[in-house]
């Protein structure tokens, strides 16, 4: 092992807080070690299943590699910060491993991502005595067998085709059914470059897919944009804060274009509105450990969706950058592939293929651990889904069904909400008569709608746990589903918003990382164009 790779990974345990175990009792004499071999099945298959491993002593981890650790680089800035060891200092493996430990008692965690229920075993080790455990992992939900497939949609690691069945293995010990590994930009420079992308860059074992895309642009005054589905990368160096170029490039590739994280961070909502109003952005990043503890930001969701903005909530992890709490917190906010994923929908086997057009139909939820299930039927047996758009007679009814799944222990339920224009217009929660921790529903009847609305459904349950649908979009004889009673106020935020980027032409800028000003006559071009669309808005929300 090279210098540079153990300062790397001594450096990444002893953030976690581990001190190493000695082979020495306090006598100074060497004691004697004894052999540990660790098998963990799938309860369903019954046989070996990659799985994430953490072993501690004394609240202490313990700095021991077993040979079948499952290695790949990775690092923030694309550095190589890590291989084997995860942030938290947990490691995978595909099934089995072995280690030799000095005597004393140990602790053992198993886990499989947010659908397998997590163990914790207690190991004692005696001098000169092998151990041989075996251990089974069992689901609490099977989504991929109710056609809902997980994806982690901002995943960054480089990657070669050598990497694949490794990289494959850390999806698989996450139960992520699709990984989207992006290539990430800023105006000076790439980082975690990707060999190929569209059909090329696929890499695909059974139900599990790895697949790439990019986040880029990214700039502090407009924040940060992430494609996925495209057939190939689209970056303009020269061109750099026109984010609308790319995206047009990426849809004619057949790609997704939107805004990560929830778009509060790095003023993302000042890109939303002025390539969301001009009709350039497809999704939000709705769901991620990037903002704070609770991952679930609405607010500039809402926004767009009350104009009359349709926006497909997608999730990932911004594994290895965000959620670093080191193993000390929940496992959901440890920095780890998967802790925020979103599933789709998917008639007929995973490909990337129907992947990626179940994911443009919209057909996706958001979630960090529970499971929502949302539809609406009208009276003549029409039923609609998240992303699907359901046009009404005004003498239509409706009956809108959710229901949330968790597990009392792992994901303990709280509250269940049915949300339309942004206000609660049902909730129950796991105390009401009738629900429970891994189970909550709701139904609410509609008489004959009037005016179209978005409904979606949102639902919270352990720290650091919640899930949010793209919304079913309701629309009366054709109309919008914008909100009449917001929108005029949510005008008045997106003008504050373009003037916010008006700010940023003034220079030059002393700060290198601030080059909007160059790109002054561009950007007050598209602010125009805009406004223009704002202006639009004002008079049809002024004359329904």
């Amino acid at each position: 092992m090279h210098r540079s790779r153990q300062l790397t990974i001594w450096l990444f345990l002893i953030l976690s807080g581990f001190r190493p175990v000695s082979a020495q009792s306090t006598t100074g004499r060497t004691q004697k070690t004894s052999r540990v071999e660790i098998q963990i099945l799938d309860a369903t298959t019954k046989r070996p299943t990659p799985a994430r491993i953490r072993i501690t002593q004394h609240n202490r981890v313990v700095p021991l590699l077993p040979t079948e650790a499952v290695a790949v680089m990775y690092g923030l800035w694309d550095h190589e910060d890590g291989y084997a060891y995860q942030p938290d200092s947990s490691f995978y493996v595909a099934g089995t491993f072995s280690l030799d430990l000095p005597p004393g008692t140990y602790q053992l965690a198993l886990s499989r991502g947010n659908e397998y229920l997590r163990q914790q075993h207690e190991l004692v080790i005696k001098p000169g005595n092998p151990v041989r455990k075996t251990y089974t992992l069992q689901r609490w939900i099977n989504m991929a067998a109710r056609h809902w497939y997980s994806t982690d949609g901002h995943i960054h690691i480089r990657r070669s085709p050598r990497e694949n069945p490794l990289i494959m293995t850390w999806l698989q010990a996450e139960d992520v059914n699709v990984g989207a590994l992006l290539r990430m930009g800023d105006f000076w420079e790439t980082y975690y470059p990707q060999y190929a992308y569209g059909e090329k860059g696929n890499y695909q074992q059974g139900n599990y897919l790895l697949t790439t895309g990019q986040e880029d642009p990214r700039t502090p005054e407009l924040g940060h944009a992430f494609a996925i589905g495209a057939g190939n990368r689209v970056r303009q160096r020269d061109r750099y804060y026109f984010f609308d170029e790319v995206f047009d490039k990426i849809h004619q590739l057949g790609g997704l274009t939107g805004y990560a994280h929830q778009a509060e961070t790095f003023h993302g909502y000042r890109g939303l509105v002025l390539d969301g109003l001009r009709g350039k952005v497809d999704a939000l990043e709705l769901l991620q450990f990037c903002v704070d503890e609770q991952p679930l930001h609405t607010e500039h969701y809402y926004h767009m969706l009350d104009l009359g903005i349709p926006l497909t909530a997608t999730a990932g992890s911004d594994f290895p950058w965000c959620g670093q709490d080191h193993g000390h917190g929940p496992p959901e906010r440890t920095s780890r592939i998967g802790n925020a994923r979103f599933y789709t929908l998917i008639n007929g086997p995973l490909t990337y293929q129907t992947w990626r057009k179940a994911v443009q139909a919209g057909h996706t939820f958001v979630s960090s651990g529970p499971i929502l299930d949302l539809s609406a039927t009208t009276t003549d047996h029409r039923r609609a889904i998240p992303g699907d758009r359901l046009d009404l007679k005004r003498t239509d009814k409706i009956t809108v069904t959710v229901h949330a799944y968790g597990h009392a222990g792992q994901v303990p339920l709280s509250a269940l909400e049915l949300v339309s224009h942004g206000s609660v217009i049902g909730r129950v929660t796991s105390s009401d008569t009738g629900q429970s921790a891994a189970h909550l529903s709701l139904e609410v009847p509609f008489g004959a709608i009037q005016r179209g609305q978005w409904l979606a459904a949102r639902c919270y349950a352990g720290p650091g746990q919640a899930a949010h649908t793209t919304p079913i979009y309701v629309t009366v004889e054709g109309g919008s589903f914008h909100n009449p009673e917001t929108a005029p106020r949510y005008v008045d935020l997106c003008e504050k918003y373009l003037k916010e980027i008006e700010q940023e032409l003034t220079g030059p800028r002393p700060e290198t990382e601030l080059q909007a000003w160059k790109y002054r006559d561009g950007l007050q071009a598209r602010i125009a164009e805009a406004r223009r669309v704002l202006d639009d808005l004002r008079k049809k929300f002024k004359n329904p």
